[in-house]
């Protein structure tokens, strides 16, 4: 079971994040400021850290530069209010894996929980902090745009969910019921066509041929169109 660390010192957000990640089987430890995160994370007891920029004591972005100057990899989703160009890139080239300002989508937090955990599991992070690559294409995390191929793509958050699902498994066949799972989490209704709606949206931006429909079984990412 994978453990995520919550440095986060609103307790209000903490008890929202925690409630939510245990309830999708995660086990959780919560920080209220810099230097308690830091502790914790150097041991290498936690899977992924979701990291507020304004802790007392010691700032989200100190924690992240620490971490990463003592080689420590332990992948980092900053979560902050501040929404500005410097600090977002601030804090992807001080080592973030990931960004979300506040407020935001429970559900698209956890997307981004899971798929992190998994590229660390798989080693398939792609190609450095805020970029990943699979099946020739770069998918840009500060931007949210795809590129590759002739192909350049703005995806909305949930177009970037699924393809990043997609590209950590490139070439692997993912089922219906695995994408809801892992993108929506337990926040879906199983009935739900959501997914063949995305699917058709990336379609369109990425053409026709670079997501195959396997029949009966799911989807998959080719290495390149045909």
């Amino acid at each position: 079971m994978s453990h995520v660390l919550i440095a986060e010192d609103s307790e209000r957000i903490s008890a929202f994040v925690e409630k939510g990640l245990r309830s999708a089987g995660y086990l959780t430890t919560v920080a209220d400021n810099g230097e308690t995160a830091l502790l914790l994370a150097r041991t290498g007891a936690f899977d992924l850290v979701i990291l507020d920029i304004g802790l007392p004591r010691l700032s989200g972005f100190d924690v992240l530069q620490r971490l990463r100057d003592e080689r420590n990899a332990v992948p980092v989703i900053v979560l902050t209010a501040r929404d500005t160009v410097h600090d977002t890139v601030a804090g992807l080239e001080g080592g973030a894996n990931d960004y979300m300002t506040k407020p935001f989508e429970f559900a698209e937090l956890l997307a981004r929980v899971r798929l992190r955990i998994r590229a660390g599991e798989s080693g398939n992070g792609g190609g450095g902090a805020g970029t990943m690559r699979a099946a020739g294409l770069s998918l840009d995390v500060r931007s949210r745009r795809v590129s590759g191929d002739g192909v350049i793509a703005d995806l909305t958050a949930r177009e970037f969910a699924v393809l990043e699902l997609l590209m950590l498994n490139a070439g692997h066949i993912l089922s219906r019921e695995q994408i809801l799972d892992r993108v929506w989490g337990y926040d879906h209704d199983p009935t739900s066509n959501v997914v063949e709606v995305f699917i058709r949206a990336l379609r369109r931006k990425l053409g026709d041929g670079r997501i195959e429909t396997v029949r009966g079984l799911g989807y998959r990412l080719r290495e390149a169109a045909p």
